[in-house]
């Protein structure tokens, strides 16, 4: 038995979820579904049973309404179980009351307002609970624990009506059992629907096409996830076949041929790829060419170092050049002032 919890501000919504028909359906689908595979899908809901409140969903909106107004501070006064029975069980209405009943006594909402009701469209027996979180004293049912109450519900349901027992999940397991290591169907299946996939394909969008006609999406990244029909996604990593794994395993699959061919592709590119002497000699020789196209004797005549060796050879001859007229003469000016110096005579001490 599984069982579900939830939460809301809208009375009308949820109970006019529990007691419509799905919306997405028309008549004639309807119609067609139920003689497709034998279930009700037209007035699928019964009420099994009233606490506090009747009449149709405007009425019981209504008068959950009422009562909630007696708690300003609750914000979502909706309180919406349910209760799933495993496919091929089965239990009677007056079973399936005293399962809601107690479900009503197990979440504090007993003495409230409450709806149970019955939906026959699926093939797991299942029944809904809609109750009213505020009772008629203005208190709000706690919603602690919750989880923890509906795992410990469903356990005492499965031993009284001797129904499959569910493993419960692991945060409520005693701390022996949660070291004990867990089977997971559903990641079994999908890890040996992954291997089958890989034994035939032959490369990756092969494989890829295999898993989708299994039901699979794949989802490539970094990484690899598949997501089952349920939706549920798991890395592949999770499952022992990364997506290293499963390339590595991908071209193993590859015919014997294909590799072969593969193989003599690399070597022709190896052959037509010039080696590495094979591509510095032409630079080799074009750089001698060079040189020596440099060596010519009009090359030199006209190299502009040497026009620079000229011009810098000018300017410094016109530096070296006298301020004065190149001459034999020298100014008599000059030879007077020489000669009165000559007849000055030293200081006597």
């Amino acid at each position: 038995m599984i069982g579900s919890i939830s939460l809301g501000a809208s009375f009308f919504h949820c109970i006019s979820y529990c007691l419509e028909d799905k919306r997405t359906l028309t008549e004639d689908q309807k119609i067609k579904k139920s003689l497709e595979d034998g279930l009700q899908h037209k007035d699928r809901a019964e009420v099994l049973a009233y606490n506090k409140c009747f009449g149709n969903k405007y009425e019981l909106a209504e008068q959950f309404k009422e009562v909630s107004r007696l708690s300003r501070r609750v914000e979502k006064p909706v309180l919406h179980l349910s209760l799933s029975l495993p496919p091929g069980e089965q239990l009677n209405r007056n079973q399936l009351i005293e399962a809601g009943q107690e479900l009503a006594k197990e979440f504090g909402v007993a003495d409230n307002q409450y709806l149970i009701i019955q939906h026959k469209d699926t093939n797991k027996q299942h029944i809904h609970l809609v109750a009213n979180r505020v009772g008629y004293q203005g208190k709000a049912a706690s919603t602690s624990n919750n989880y923890l109450k509906m795992d410990r519900l469903c356990r005492r349901l499965e031993k009284k009506y001797r129904l499959q027992q569910v493993l419960s999940a692991k945060r409520f397991l005693p701390k022996e059992q949660k070291l004990t290591p867990r089977h997971d169907s559903r990641k079994e299946k999908m890890k040996n629907d992954i291997q089958q996939s890989l034994k035939k394909a032959k490369n990756y969008d092969d494989f890829v096409k295999r898993m989708q006609a299994l039901g699979y999406q794949v989802i490539k990244g970094r990484g690899i996830t598949f997501i089952d029909d349920k939706k549920v996604s798991v890395k592949g990593s999770d499952l022992g076949y990364s997506l290293m794994t499963i390339e590595k395993l991908l071209q193993r699959n590859q015919p014997q041929e294909l590799k072969q061919e593969n193989i003599s592709k690399v070597q022709e590119q190896e052959i037509k790829k010039p080696s590495a002497n094979q591509q510095i000699i032409p630079a080799n020789a074009r750089f001698k060419r060079r040189i020596t196209g440099k060596q010519h004797p009009s090359f030199l005549e006209k190299s502009p170092l040497e026009e620079l060796q000229k011009g810098i050879g000018g300017i410094i001859s016109e530096l070296l050049k006298p301020g004065y007229p190149e001459t034999d003469e020298i100014n008599p000016e000059l030879l007077k002032e020489a000669h009165r110096k000559k007849k000055r005579k030293k200081p006597k001490w």
